[in-house]
């Protein structure tokens, strides 16, 4: 079954880009590539427990298992040696991703304190959205009884967007709820 975020994407998306930009192919038509998340704990006392919780805590919000990413160089000050496990990443794609992004726009986004929408001043040029979540309590698969620490993390939205514009005008298509007085500046 083809997840609802897809179908709007080739229903609603597609024809409003289209009319849009002016696109001669089907192909030249931006397209969401995979979603990322990286989460780094950094400067924990109980650096392997950290990780046991972030690790479990990304499975669960993205029904994927989390890589841990390791330290490449030893820092003294921090305690921190070559291989130390310092956060964890998860990369989505195909059913997942588009699955993953139907539950953060309509489910969690909304829950976030004090929401009145997502900056537009996150692409990075090449049409590539990064969303900062300091709190992934706002899941309803994190059971927040049995939270041992509050982890935050970046959420990358990788797109084939050529530029930010072609890049904003997908997500919004698709439903991203951009801040309002970002978008007339």
């Amino acid at each position: 079954m083809e997840p609802a975020l897809k179908a709007i994407y080739k229903d609603k998306v597609v024809t409003g880009l289209k009319e849009k930009f002016g696109y001669a192919n089907i192909h030249q038509i931006p397209n969401v590539e995979k979603v990322v998340l990286n989460c780094g704990f950094g400067r924990e006392e109980d650096r392997k427990a950290a990780a046991e919780n972030v690790i479990d805590d990304l499975g669960k919000i993205t029904g994927q298992r989390a890589v841990p990413t390791r330290a490449k160089n030893a820092i003294s000050n921090f305690k921190l040696r070559v291989d130390d496990v310092i956060g964890a990443r998860v990369t989505l794609r195909g059913a997942q991703m588009w699955e993953f992004l139907d539950r953060f726009i309509n489910v969690a986004s909304p829950t976030i304190r004090d929401f009145r929408g997502l900056s537009v001043k996150s692409f990075d040029g090449r049409g590539n959205y990064t969303i900062g979540v300091s709190d992934h309590t706002i899941f309803p698969e994190i059971e927040i009884e049995k939270v041992k620490r509050t982890i935050g993390f970046d959420l990358t939205i990788v797109t084939t967007a050529n530029t930010d514009d072609e890049a904003r005008e997908l997500l919004a298509l698709l439903g991203i709820p951009f801040r309002k007085a970002d978008a007339a500046a």
